[in-house]
């Protein structure tokens, strides 16, 4: 924490030039290109520069560089700014400064984040620590610009009444990535367990015995036929003579949310079978209340 990374990157100027820029790092810390890139208000994308750029500018190989006497532009990270009596390259092969302050030991530079924030950072807002966690992109945005509305000779009128070229941006969504991320955190060892919002269906309609029962196969098609008119995706597991253990692990396995199983010994009580995904326990429910409770408890289709 008390060394100083020194960086060369290489990028094109304005005028399409190859100019060198010195890049100050607290030794711990990485560079963040981006950042970098913005900082210094660079069209082309950065590059390290090659040890052969860095001899033939500097006289120096790459190890042995320092802000101090540095004939390129510097930019320093806040982090490496407030550093005092660090050890640094003496742009000269072999030897490195140490006990170097910035005002007393180096010319102008400009100081502004060009680093990756580290756990423990504060937030941006100033309300918290950061903490570092794996990811997955599911979206993207891109900054296009003016490229291709001035190849589009794309524009519009401005407070002035003058043209100007639209700036342009492009967005993207990782529908499958969204759908792996989903499932990577919402399961357990009998399957999926969908968030309601992206659930393929939001109800699973069990029947026992369907096919020796008139009185199960008519309420499982009455209360299929009044949830989906409420906006519901239900599926209807209609499957003639399949065994109730394997439709049940069928439904899990899907993770379907909501599931109601309709049995003649529930319909002599008067009732069905409830359970959510996430239970583990079944609740009996009143026939007449099914199709309330179901909106009071499952995902309302807009």
């Amino acid at each position: 924490e008390k060394t100083l990374k020194s960086l060369i990157i290489s990028a094109e100027d304005d005028m399409g030039k190859t100019q060198l820029y010195g890049l100050m790092l607290r030794g711990d810390h990485e560079l963040n290109e981006v950042k970098a890139q913005g900082v210094l208000g660079l069209k082309s994308k950065i590059s390290f520069a090659t040890e052969e750029q860095i001899k033939d500018v500097l006289k120096c190989s790459p190890g042995s560089i320092g802000p101090v006497n540095l004939a390129l532009p510097l930019v320093v990270d806040p982090s490496a700014a407030v550093l005092s009596d660090f050890a640094c390259g003496a742009n000269r092969d072999g030897y490195h400064f140490t006990g170097a302050n910035w005002q007393r030991d180096t010319a102008d530079y400009v100081i502004a984040d060009i680093r990756n924030v580290v756990a423990g950072d504060a937030s941006p807002d100033g309300k918290g620590i950061l903490e570092i966690k794996r990811g997955i992109e599911v979206g993207h945005i891109f900054q296009l610009g003016t490229k291709y509305s001035e190849a589009m000779k794309a524009t519009v009128l401005d407070e002035n009444g003058k043209e100007q070229y639209m700036s342009m941006g492009c967005y993207g969504i990782g529908v499958s990535r969204i759908v792996a991320a989903a499932i990577e955190q919402n399961n357990d060892e009998n399957g999926i367990i969908w968030p309601e919002s992206i659930a393929p269906f939001q109800i699973a309609i069990v029947p026992i015995n369907m096919h020796k029962s008139d009185a199960v196969k008519e309420t499982c098609e009455t209360l299929y036929d009044q949830l989906t008119e409420s906006g519901y995706e239900v599926l209807f597991m209609d499957e003639a003579k399949a065994r109730l253990g394997g439709m049940l692990a069928n439904v899990e396995l899907i993770g379907i949310p909501h599931r109601i199983v309709v049995g003649d010994r529930g319909l002599e009580a008067g009732s069905i079978e409830y359970r959510h995904r996430r239970d583990t326990e079944n609740q009996h429910i009143a026939l007449k209340d099914t199709v309330n409770f179901l909106k009071e408890h499952a995902f309302k289709a807009s």
